[in-house]
């Protein structure tokens, strides 16, 4: 059962408890009250007979009868009058209203309402000059009996109608209801791993199906950036591994077609080794760009960015003994201005790869300056090197994108695009400024972490 139908039989349930107990409390309210009249006109009946009979001295029980029977009485009425001592002194249309009932039954000072098989009577004590009279009369309520009876029909084809109008408007109203929820049904449906870049329609984003459909669009999100840095990572990997194993595949089929010298072999083991470590290389690097792209749990703290580009700055040096890197820096009269929030490991790697270009890619001093001012800390990196071409400048941080002029160097365009993914999770901005021939300018811009906003 489907939660449509379910809320409509819910919901018609409910409405037809609280129409059965309406009708029960209509019903009850009503036999009561018409019950109470019917009482008050037994009594009226009673005491106008009784003071007919014995306070009227021209009025004997002849007369009385007489009257009875020219006046309109109850329905099936049966009247007893007796004295203290059970004598019958007048009675009228007796049927059911016996001597054993009557001496059983004798009333005190307030009325006594009693009922005999289907009819209603009320008894109570007269007095006149001294003597008591006990008065009974027993009458049928035909006209509360036919009232009940149609009001039972009323509320029986009322109840009925109520029932039929809920089932009704229950569905329409459950449909309407159920409508948003459905509508998201479909657009999951068609959904999958090809168009995960669609999103569902989230209303107005206050009630609980919208809601629904904004954490459900989050979660696409997710899973879109997920897929796309699977399918990326495959693509690139796939794409640069295929050509460094071909050419040693090659290389090596070459080499054992016919017999070598040992020196022969030595060259080649060591252009395999060569061509090894620059694979290894590739494969670090895109690891490292896969986990980035995946991880959303670094760790972040609160270190200085100084000491990281201290670091970075010796590292390469190892590399490029020959190359001086000038580091120029005024550090600030409270040193926790060089502080941020960030993850030291990830930014070694950003600024190793940025040194390592401006190296590799320039004979002349390299220059790593800081700049403080009140709210960031800008890192800038100029190298007098080969420049990137100006048409260029927008792919550089592209995976696998290298400028058309430095194929003679190694590398795999793999550096620029870590740094910027890197720069991207700090919260940094990142910008290049090229010339060819004339050189390079990488500047990083990073929001200070100060006592003031931790």
């Amino acid at each position: 059962m489907n939660i449509k139908t379910k809320l409509s039989l819910q919901f018609t349930l409910l409405v037809g408890t609280i129409l059965l107990v309406f009708s029960l409390l209509t019903y009850y309210f009503t036999n009561t009250n018409q019950q109470s009249k019917f009482n008050a006109d037994l009594l009226q009946e009673a005491k106008n007979t009784v003071i007919l009979l014995i306070d009227v001295a021209e009025v004997d029980s002849t007369l009385l009868k007489k009257i009875q029977h020219s006046t309109y009485l109850l329905k099936e009425e049966e009247i007893k009058i007796t004295d203290s001592s059970s004598r019958v002194i007048y009675s009228n249309n007796v049927d059911i209203l016996s001597n054993h009932f009557i001496l059983n039954n004798l009333p005190g000072n307030n009325p006594q309402y009693f009922s005999i098989e289907h009819k209603n009577g009320v008894a109570f004590k007269h007095t006149y000059k001294g003597t008591i009279y006990y008065v009974y009369i027993l009458a049928f309520d035909q006209k509360r009996t036919e009232n009940l009876a149609d009001l039972r029909s009323i509320l029986i084809w009322s109840i009925l109608f109520s029932l039929w109008l809920s089932v009704l408007f229950s569905y329409i109203f459950s449909r309407n209801a159920m409508k948003p929820i459905s509508n998201i049904i479909r657009n999951v449906k068609e959904i999958n791993s090809s168009q995960l870049n669609s999103r569902l329609d989230e209303g107005n984003k206050k009630d609980e199906i919208g809601q629904l459909a904004i954490t459900f669009n989050e979660l696409l999100t997710d899973l879109e950036i997920v897929f796309r840095n699977q399918e990326e990572f495959v693509s690139n990997a796939s794409h640069e591994l295929r050509t460094p194993l071909t050419v040693m595949i090659g290389e090596t089929d070459y080499l054992l077609s016919l017999p070598r010298t040992s020196e022969e072999y030595l060259a080649h083991i060591k252009k395999l080794s060569t061509d090894l470590r620059e694979l290894n290389a590739l494969i670090n690097s895109l690891l490292e760009l896969a986990q980035l792209n995946k991880d959303n749990t670094i760790q972040f703290n609160l270190v200085r960015i100084d000491e990281i580009v201290y670091s970075a700055i010796h590292q390469i040096k190892t590399k490029y003994p020959n190359q001086k890197i000038v580091l120029k820096i005024t550090y600030p009269d409270n040193e926790e201005e060089l502080v941020i929030n960030g993850n030291s490991g990830l930014l070694n790697i950003a600024f190793k790869n940025l040194i390592d270009n401006a190296c590799k890619f320039s004979s002349e001093d390299v220059l790593v300056e800081f700049i403080s001012d009140e709210t960031s800390i800008i890192i800038r990196i100029t190298d007098k090197g080969i420049g990137i071409p100006a048409n260029e400048l927008e792919k550089i941080f592209k995976p696998f994108n290298r400028a058309s002029n430095v194929k003679f160097k190694s590398g795999f365009g793999i550096g620029l695009a870590l740094v910027s993914k890197i720069i991207e999770l700090h919260g940094g901005e990142i910008s290049i400024e090229s010339n060819v021939n004339e050189g390079t300018l990488l500047e990083l811009t990073f929001q200070k972490q100060t006592s003031q906003n931790q």
